[in-house]
Formats: structure tokens, sequence, C-alpha cells
């Protein structure tokens, strides 16, 4: 059986999206937890991890990290994790790359942190070039491929890609199209996001680099986190 390594999960966007593909497609996997620390997570991390980072998958001896590295190493080994039609296929890769390396305001400004809520204090330009880039990717994917999820009528791996986004549109209330919010809410409601997301408010650890970036963006409104 794969082991998958993550970190917290309200606060893990990477460790989120191997994950969700692993338990919303039925992969059979060994979770391990393994909570940021004050200040840098290298030693511990590095014990599972050579980049010292999450997440990482290890199926037997074998060392897979990068969550976008894990996710075609399952391809290779289960159907489904990507769309068979071969045009759904070429997009979906496209966008999920693009999520990988891309949407550094929105990392950056509006970072995953799924127990609060809070009111931005302001949106930046390259925050809204990169809510309208989400606005313009996930309509392009619901029409081209006619939904209801972003590469047509099944969950893959570049629907796992983008559910921390829709994280982010909880906690920040993104102004995003309203087909956005829908395909974010779908998102959320799906049983694998239900699961962390309920972990994610019974997590008691408390990451102060990761809420700090959480209290610069903007005033908290609410913390549903237990205590």
């Amino acid at each position: 059986m794969y082991t998958l390594y993550i970190a917290n999960k309200n606060y893990s966007s990477w460790s989120l999206r191997p994950w969700s593909v692993m338990s919303q497609l039925g992969i059979p996997f060994e979770e391990k937890l393994v909570p940021f620390e004050q200040g840098c997570n290298w030693d511990s991390f590095r014990a599972f991890s050579p980049t010292g980072k999450v997440p990482c998958l290890l199926d037997g001896d074998r060392v897979v990290w990068d969550s976008l590295a894990i996710v075609e190493y399952l391809a290779e080994r289960h159907d489904g994790v990507w769309p068979s039609d071969p045009d759904a296929r070429a997009w979906a890769r496209c966008a999920a790359a693009e999520m990988h390396s891309g949407f550094g305001a929105l990392r950056e400004q509006a970072s995953m942190n799924c127990g609060v809520r809070v009111r931005l204090h302001h949106l930046t330009d390259a925050l809204k070039s990169d809510i309208a880039r989400i606005d313009e990717l996930w309509n392009e994917g619901l029409v081209r491929f006619g939904g209801p999820f972003l590469a047509g009528g099944h969950f893959s791996a570049v629907d796992a890609f983008f559910v921390p986004v829709a994280f982010r549109i909880l906690t920040y209330d993104l102004p995003v199209q309203a087909s956005t919010a829908a395909l974010a809410e779908q998102l959320r409601q799906l049983p694998s996001s239900q699961r962390w997301y309920q972990d994610a408010l019974r997590e008691t650890w408390r990451d102060s680099a990761h809420d700090d970036e959480a209290h610069l963006a903007g005033e908290w409104l609410e913390d549903l986190r237990a205590r």
C-alpha cells in the first residue's frame, strides 16, 4: 500500500492535491501527517522527503516527491487520474501544470487557511489578474468539455489541483464569477474535500507563519478551528 506524507490539513494546499486524487478515486493509501514546525521543517521532513517538503509518496522502497510527479506516478498505475479523452487529458494536464507553477499572487496574498474567514484589506492588481485567470480557465473547461467537472463528466487530477483554490474562495470571499463560485462549492462538497475540511477544523496545531500570512491579508471575521 502507498504511504502519503502530508502536513497540516488547515494549511497544506500542496498536500491536498494528491490526497484528493487518491481519496476521491478510491486509491488505497496510508496517511501520515507530520505537522509544520515553527521556523524550518527541514530536519523533520527530510526524514521521509528528499526535498524536506510535503507531499511525498512512498511505494515500497520507491520515493516520489512533488505533487505533480506523484499524480503522474499514480496515473501510470490507476485509471481515471486523468480524463480518457485525449483533448480533455491534454487540457487537464496543462491546467494542472499552470496551477502548479503559477498564480503567485493568489498563493502569497490568499494562502490556504481552511478554518478562518477573512475580509481582504484590498485586492492588488496581481491578485485581480490571478482571479480573472481562474474565472477564464474554469469556464473554458466547463464549456469546452461539458462539465460538471473541469475536464468533463468525471472528477480527475485537474479538479484536485484546484480544490485548494475552492477553499481559498471560501476563506477570503474572493470575487469570482457565479460559475466559478458554483464549481468551487461543488469541489468543496466532494466527500474527500469534506473529510479534509472537517479534519482541518479539528486540528489544534497552529503555524504562526501561515497564520501571519492570513492576518496580513485582511481582517479575520471568524476562526472556526478547534481550540
